[in-house]
């Protein structure tokens, strides 16, 4: 059976729903117990950016439109590492089925290899027992397979059964794993998104969201999201009734509120009634209701407010989203930081697009892009500032209409060094080097907390105690953040270091951050300079600079 268009559409639809519901389980394999963007939530974010544009597509669409249409907006809005990765296996689909109205088994196959080899290409230096791993074992298995049957249920069981083999063998390959037991959380994502693909391609039905498998009664919605003038009835009421014994006929129930509104619904499910109406007299709705019984669950909602706000919403929205500007200096800045302080700290140093986010909110490529095209340069340069918006912001190049430079930065503080080091005389390549050369410069530590119980690298560590890196790695947990703070500063000054920043964030207060900086500054040589920042960062207490 070859793969029609609506079969490809409604299996990744189907993937896509199965990862959003298992998106917990997924991130709780994450081994590193630091608050982060988790897999299962860049990847799920990754492959629900596509939904909407695929849930337009009429059943005669071409497998070829529903490949390309998925691989654009995964592209877009790819998250994370796994979430770029996971694009890329996509992307891999797109140029396979390119063009194409049908796919044989066969062809599929080998298009999942194309997106194979482009995820291994993406990747600098690639790491056996993960996401790669398991899609490049699985794509091999099926495409032999495919040489022996063109039977797609027969194709997409080996695929899946492959994906939990090699998951299953993860953690041999990748000893972090091994201890912490468990297997790959991106080898995991995938797997969940192939089972999900196979529902639909073995002849069954898709998977559907976790809400739309527990409902059992009508979803029921107000009109707050119509034009103001088009609201007649202000008040949607929504209540459940819990039947008494001997209780009316509901259908009295449903002719009276009918008198007083509109928009009605009223569902008699065995024990209890579903209310729903549009109303100017919501007493009068419930008092009907009492005459049938209990009344639990009772919600009113003004929907000209409610409008109202959604209004000034839409328009807030409008007003911060970056708008494309043509090139007309030679150099421009996109910085990735979170923090009221680190946008103000990283706008001084002269960057003009600052994208929100950092470690537990990972950017899309889209995000990135936008901010690029708002940038009135010719040649912008991109500081990620975490290792895992790195690929995010590479995919953006490709997209770019003017010439993009992604500097390695996977810190705060090595962005802050890049920027000092940016020279407007230099030439872009010189510029290039010399800021990826002070990377290397700056050392970096910062003091945050557990977010789950976890064994890592032979430390017991659990959920809430404090945790200090240094340079992206665990260097000691302790019990106080202000000990924490110097123990890492100590650990990271070395003979010739001159200079110490350090950055507070949202949870310390200004005096308890002036008590750290007293603390280090009457510990270490007068010799080094220190400087306080409030940067206003979430999630960590802490970051240091040292050079």
């Amino acid at each position: 059976m070859n793969i029609s268009g609506k079969m490809l559409r409604d299996a990744v639809i189907s993937g896509a729903n199965n990862i959003v519901n298992n998106r917990n389980m997924v991130d709780e394999l994450n081994v590193f117990p630091v608050p982060d963007g988790d897999t299962g939530t860049n990847m799920s974010m990754t492959i629900k950016n596509a939904l909407p544009e695929l849930k337009l597509m009429s059943d005669a669409v071409t497998v070829g439109a529903v490949a390309d249409a998925t691989a654009s907006a995964m592209l877009r809005g790819a998250r994370g590492n796994s979430g770029v990765i996971l694009s890329l296996l996509f992307r891999g689909l797109s140029k396979g089925l390119s063009g194409k109205t049908t796919a044989t088994p066969k062809e599929f196959c080998k298009a999942l290899a194309l997106g194979v080899d482009a995820a291994y290409k993406s990747v600098m230096k690639p790491t056996e027992g993960t996401i790669l791993t398991v899609a490049r074992e699985t794509s091999e298995a099926v495409n032999a397979l495919a040489e022996t049957t063109d039977d797609l249920s027969e194709i997409f069981a080996e695929l899946t059964r492959k994906a939990k083999e090699s998951l299953d063998n993860t953690p041999k390959l990748l000893p972090v794993l091994e201890k912490a037991g468990v297997v790959d959380a991106g080898g995991m994502g995938f797997l969940v998104i192939m089972q999900g693909m196979e529902k639909v391609m073995s002849g069954g039905e898709g998977v559907k969201t976790a809400e739309e498998e527990t409902a059992k009664l009508p979803v029921i919605t107000n009109a707050a999201g119509s034009v103001e003038a088009d609201i007649e009835f202000t008040y949607c009421t929504e209540y459940l009734v819990v039947k008494k014994e001997g209780a009316k006929d509901p259908k009295l129930l449903r002719a009276f509120l009918e008198t007083i509104g509109d928009c009605v619904v009223v569902v008699d499910d065995d024990e209890i009634i579903k209310v729903h109406v549009h109303t100017e007299h919501p007493g009068k709705a419930l008092e009907e209701g009492l005459l049938f019984g209990s009344l639990i669950n009772m919600k009113i909602e003004n929907m000209k407010e409610q409008h109202k706000g959604q209004v000034q919403k839409v328009e807030l929205e409008k007003k911060q989203k970056l708008a494309p500007v043509k090139p007309e200096k030679k150099y421009g800045f996109v910085s990735v930081v979170s923090g009221a302080g680190l946008e103000a700290l990283f706008t001084d140093l002269g960057v003009d697009s600052i994208v929100r986010g950092g470690q537990t909110s990972n950017p899309s490529t889209e995000d990135i892009l936008e901010a690029i095209l708002a940038t009135p340069a010719h040649n912008v340069f991109v500081l990620p500032n975490n290792k895992n918006i790195i690929m995010a912001a590479e995919q953006a190049v490709k997209l770019a209409d003017r010439n993009v430079i992604v500097l390695q930065s996977r810190t705060i503080p090595q962005g802050i060094t890049a920027m000092l080091s940016f020279d407007p005389n230099a030439e872009v390549n010189e510029n290039s080097i010399a800021m990826t050369e002070a990377l290397d410069r700056v050392g970096t530590g910062s003091v945050t907390f557990a977010v789950r119980d976890s064994d890592f690298e032979g430390r017991s560590i659990k959920q809430g105690d404090i945790m200090a890196m240094e340079n992206g790695k665990l260097a000691f947990v302790e019990k106080d953040v202000q000990k924490a703070l110097y123990k890492v500063t100590k650990k990271l000054i070395k003979s010739d270091t001159s200079y110490i920043t350090i950055i507070y964030g949202a949870d310390v207060s200004d005096e308890s951050a002036q008590q750290a900086y007293e603390f280090i500054r009457g510990k270490i040589n007068d010799d080094i300079e220190i400087n306080l920042v409030n940067g206003g960062q979430p999630v960590y207490y802490y970051f240091v600079s040292v050079e």
